[in-house]
């Protein structure tokens, strides 16, 4: 998949003078910056919202809050509600045909997009309309320069500026939020796991669920005996390659139980390769 980052023109509107300045910031911690890597941020974040306050949520703890105060990513939100163009700062009317909820308007939707328009990476709508997200996006969104993140609420967004700004719509399962708020950090949330220096090691993310087109292999630690219940014999026995081959056979054994459609999808693969191969 190639991330098309688009041009500034493309996004209707023009934003208020000013209005950049306005954006919520969530810069590295002063005290941990240094000049040791110039290049850092690794990925910028950028989230169109009217609850700018959601940000960064969870993600303000544990790896990603550690790595968001050392500089590895970056989080800027602008608030929608911003954008408005009278005095009650309207970001809403009713849907033309009839029906009920609300949609975002057009003009204050594109304004807000236009005062992004230099900041790297796709535009994304969170929407349940679009592609469902799987582990293939969220590789090729760690390997951009960052994302911009529009939220919808109500019954969402118009059309016209999904279109002429040629936002990728992105939905993260078939049920239903409030808003896009949840889904946008539940992307950011896989996307930033994978940016160098946020894990420890880069084989462990390697070995999960969906990397390799499988589910992952079951987990046991200490002790080996519990309840009387005892861990597999195999990964207490310190071969290596044997304790490889065993979480390789439970990974495809597990995926074929749990998940027939991912075992499938990794049956043509496999085949595909081996066609390739020979």
């Amino acid at each position: 998949m190639v991330i098309r980052q688009p041009n500034p023109a493309e996004t209707n509107g023009v934003c208020d003078q000013g209005k950049d300045e306005e954006m919520t910031k969530t810069e590295p911690h002063p005290d941990r910056q240094t000049d040791a890597n110039p290049a850092l941020p690794h990925w910028q974040a950028t989230v169109l919202t009217l609850f700018p306050d959601m940000f960064p949520g969870h993600l303000a703890h544990s790896l990603a809050g550690k790595s968001l105060n050392e500089g590895i990513w970056a989080l800027k939100t602008l608030d929608i509600r911003d954008f408005a163009r009278d005095k009650h700062r309207t970001v809403d009317d009713t849907p033309l045909g009839g029906g009920v909820g609300m949609v975002l308007k057009p003009d204050v939707v594109a304004a807000a997009l236009a005062a992004v328009a230099d900041y790297p990476g796709p535009r994304i709508y969170l929407s349940p309309r679009g592609r469902v997200l799987d582990q293939a996006l969220v590789r090729d969104l760690a390997a951009a320069k960052g994302a911009v993140f529009l939220c919808g609420r109500y019954e969402g967004v118009d059309q016209r500026v999904i279109d002429s700004a040629d936002l990728m719509e992105v939905s993260i399962g078939d049920y239903i939020l409030s808003g896009g708020e949840t889904a946008a950090l539940t992307l950011m949330d896989s996307v930033i796991r994978l940016l160098p220096g946020v894990m420890g090691k880069e084989a462990s993310h390697r070995e999960e669920s969906f990397e390799t087109g499988l589910l992952e292999h079951s987990h046991y630690t200490q002790p080996r005996v519990w309840n009387g219940i005892e861990a597999p014999e195999i990964l207490a026995s310190g071969h290596h390659r044997k304790i490889a081959e065993w979480r390789q056979a439970e990974a495809e054994k597990e995926t074929q139980r749990r998940r027939p459609d991912l075992w499938q999808q990794y049956l043509d693969r496999q085949a595909l390769q081996n066609g390739k191969s020979e």
